[in-house]
């Protein structure tokens, strides 16, 4: 019934768009660095360091009595979050405990302030474990028990920083080998657009940035690199096949000419994702939420920020020396 509502052949302008996709995209993009500096990013448990306990019992458990049991412990800030399961056997929370801040004392070094850190950090764990058996009873599940030192959150950030920097340069050389450096700049572009948005979408919205995240940045990357390619093959062979046509109107046949399988991928990659929204649970929410944005900005950029950039970078016209593909 989808394929019905989408026609095979569409005629739509894109290139006369693009102004109005510029001053959007910019705007956006303003938006988000001036969030990430004012604002920031609100960093979970495995970026900034801390606790996390998940528990499950056969009975309900009132997040409150949790969240007052815990708190009482002087620990600082504690997040207590329903675990949704599916199966709905049994009934589980999430409590998480910022990190341990530890002064260091006189004449004391790094290594050692460290080393007391992280025994604070355990001492934490054991203390809400303790609680969280008073208060449920002996019969209660611990079904993850983890302590994320300032070490490793610290290194967690750079590698995450590292992983996303070389998927964008591994991206950067795959297109320039498959097409030239034009089409490449362009998909770059738009990559680094669908990133920085991203992120300002999660300084704003202050959903836990994590690790799931940075697999969800990634895999928004892949997507909207895969998008891109597609209308870029097409644009490709509709530069040999019309060589005195203008840019942008190869730009736009081309376009409309991919615009259904666009379509059609982003409307099937939402239902997936609207079904973990609703039967993920929480522990999944901030990965499956970033992707749905993932795939409208993805989708967005492909259009109206890759193809129309060609435009601005003299791509090449003579294909007349390139023998089409399958020939």
């Amino acid at each position: 019934m989808l394929l019905k509502l989408i026609p095979d052949q569409t005629a739509v302008q894109f290139v006369r768009l693009r102004f109005g996709a510029l001053a959007l995209s910019a705007a956006l993009i303003v938006a988000s660095i001036a969030a990430l500096m004012t604002i920031g990013l609100n960093f979970g448990v495995d970026f900034k360091g801390g606790v996390t306990i998940e528990v499950a019992d056969d009975e309900p458990i009132d997040l409150g009595s949790v969240r007052e049991a815990v708190g009482a412990l002087g620990l600082g800030d504690v997040q207590v979050q329903e675990i949704r399961d599916v199966a709905g056997a049994e009934e589980a929370v999430m409590v998480v405990i910022e990190r341990q801040e530890v002064a260091p004392m006189p004449g004391e070094d790094a290594d050692e302030t460290a080393r007391r850190a992280e025994i604070a950090q355990q001492e934490a764990l054991t203390a809400a474990q303790d609680a969280l058996s008073a208060l449920l009873g002996e019969g209660i599940e611990f079904r993850n028990r983890s302590v994320v030192g300032a070490t490793v959150s610290g290194e967690l950030i750079q590698k995450g920083v590292i992983a996303v920097v070389l998927a964008l340069g591994m991206m950067l050389i795959y297109i320039w080998l498959r097409f030239e450096w034009q089409f490449s700049l362009g998909a770059i572009v738009a990559l680094i657009h669908d990133v920085v948005i991203t992120l300002g979408m999660f300084a704003v919205t202050r959903l836990e940035f994590n690790l799931a995240i940075i697999a969800a940045i990634l895999t928004i990357v892949g997507y909207s690199m895969n998008d891109t390619v597609v209308v870029y093959d097409r644009v490709r062979e509709n530069l040999r096949r019309f060589k005195q046509r203008p840019l942008g109107e190869v730009l736009d046949l081309s376009i409309n000419d991919t615009l259904s399988r666009t379509v059609m991928t982003s409307v099937t990659t939402m239902l997936a994702l609207l079904s973990l929204v609703i039967f993920g649970g929480e522990v999944l929410r901030g990965f499956t939420l970033a992707m749905i944005w993932g795939v409208v900005i993805g989708t967005y950029s492909s259009v109206f920020v890759a193809s129309p950039f060609l435009l601005t970078t003299n791509v090449k016209r003579d294909w007349s020396k390139v023998a089409p593909q399958g020939a």
